[in-house]
């Protein structure tokens, strides 16, 4: 078996899972077929886990249908080594995987011309990363990082954007060359700032990234002694190290954003990561869901090519006020074609009552999002248990019907078919089930079944020569 290393280009990320989307060039409508394609049908293809008397096994279970159906995992499927994200793109499935401190395993894997499962001949190790994206034939992993080159004279190195361009049909991989200080994220939005990117959404020739201010790393409170901090902040500058793992600091800087009541979106002309037009509103907070370390991409193409940009206003959650955003969950909108917001806006918090943590297209206008089980506030737990589809067109939501009562995990990915957006649902007791929801009324109606412990993605594949 080939293996390609690529080690320490991603930042820190906890464990729980990330939720997916399959990408539309999945669908298995009359589409043109994709270059290397046979002629015969595709299939659905499930990731699950199975927990047994030994262990957990991962299985890659197949079916012709999605929407009835049961399909067991015993003595059937390919068992694989589980991933952290499943990528359905251009016909292949990617296994995304990253471990805390190490570096994980990524593969890929093809529905092969007798429609059975088959694992690629190329590994890649791949340190952690804090999000992803897709652009042409890359799927791109990011993350912001300590750079190599220039070092201050205190001998603190600036944050880094760091790349990992996966190209799915030549199965090959790269990294983005940082040795020239081109990547830099410090003062990215001049406020002196370092930044992250959450998600990578193309539009046309266009790459929209949320732009995630993250507070003052040792090199920007250095540069200018502290000119960076806001009057009345100066108590939020660290003045030792301390915390663990993802929630870890250094004395110098300041943990978070100052500035929670602003949305940045950086439009790049392609997947270069250069000279981006930097689209600014301040009707939202910043666009990304939040859980510990990940970041959740919120900034999404409608079918017509408007972006739609989210923001959960997770920043409520922040116990200091100068961190806590005023602002309500909501919208904005980047019509197609353009570089700036127009004076699109809606407020989410409004019309639910509560935010969400996560959202993805559902097909036209219409966006699925994860709500919250109860709004921002003292006692809340972050439980997002709930459905709902927002209607940009109408500026309407609402929430799902037709689901089961005893859901212990929602929404691991989505798959948009034939006016329905699918998604994958654990209960606390009984099989993982498939529920696909149509948008224009929000009723879901259960799919197909699988034999297993939980479904931790799906999408289809055409068989590949």
């Amino acid at each position: 078996m080939k293996k390609l290393y690529i080690w320490g280009l991603m930042a820190a990320m906890s464990a729980p899972s990330l939720s997916l989307i399959s990408c539309s060039d999945n669908n298995d409508s009359n589409e043109p077929d994709e270059p290397g394609t046979v002629t015969t049908d595709g299939k659905y293809v499930f990731a699950t886990q199975v927990a047994g008397q030994n262990g957990t096994a991962n299985v890659l279970v197949t079916a012709p249908s999605i929407d009835e159906g049961n399909v067991s995992t015993e003595n059937n499927g390919l068992t694989n080594d589980g991933a952290t994200q499943w990528i359905f793109y251009r016909n292949f499935l990617y296994a995304l995987t990253y471990n805390q401190g190490n570096a994980g395993t990524t593969r890929s894997y093809i529905l092969d011309e007798s429609g059975e499962m088959k694992a690629r001949d190329i590994e890649y190790k791949i340190s952690r990363f804090s999000s992803y994206g897709m652009y042409d034939q890359y799927i791109l992993a990011m993350s912001t990082g300590a750079g190599t080159t220039g070092a201050d004279s205190h001998g603190f190195y600036p944050q880094t954007l760091l790349v990992t361009y996966l190209d799915v049909e030549n199965e090959t991989a790269k990294s983005n060359d940082t040795s020239a200080g081109l990547y830099s994220m410090e003062n990215y939005l001049g406020n002196g700032e370092y930044v992250t990117l959450s998600g990578a959404e193309q539009s046309g020739t266009h790459l929209y990234c949320g732009v995630i201010p993250m507070g003052l790393s040792q090199y920007g409170y250095a540069d200018g002694d502290g000119k960076w901090v806001r009057p009345g902040n100066e108590h939020l500058v660290k003045t030792e190290d301390g915390g663990s793992g993802a929630g870890s600091y250094q004395a110098g800087t300041i943990s978070g954003t100052q500035y929670p009541d602003d949305c940045w979106v950086a439009i790049y002309p392609n997947a270069q990561f250069q000279n981006p037009v930097i689209a600014h509103t301040d009707k939202i907070s910043y666009p990304a869901g939040r859980y510990r370390s990940q970041y959740y991409q919120t900034v999404w193409a409608a079918e017509n090519g408007d972006i739609y940009v989210f923001s959960p206003s997770y920043a409520k959650t922040q116990t200091e006020a100068a961190q806590q955003t005023r602002l309500d969950a909501g919208v904005c909108r980047i019509p197609a074609g353009t570089t700036d917001f127009d004076d699109y806006y809606c407020n989410i918090e409004q019309l639910a009552g509560r935010s969400f943590m996560r959202c993805w297209p559902a097909g036209g206008n219409y966006f699925i999002l994860q709500m919250y089980n109860e709004p921002y506030g003292s006692g809340f737990s972050g439980t997002a248990m709930q459905l709902a589809i927002f209607d940009a067109s109408a500026k309407t939501l609402k929430d799902v019907s037709g689901l089961p009562a005893n859901l212990s995990t929602i929404a691991k990915n989505v798959f948009v078919k034939d006016g329905k957006v699918y998604v994958a649902v654990t209960q606390t007791d009984g099989k993982p089930v498939i529920y696909g929801i149509n948008p224009a009324t929000a009723v879901a109606q259960q799919g197909i079944t699988i034999d297993a412990t939980s479904i931790t993605g799906f999408g289809y594949l055409t068989p590949q020569k």
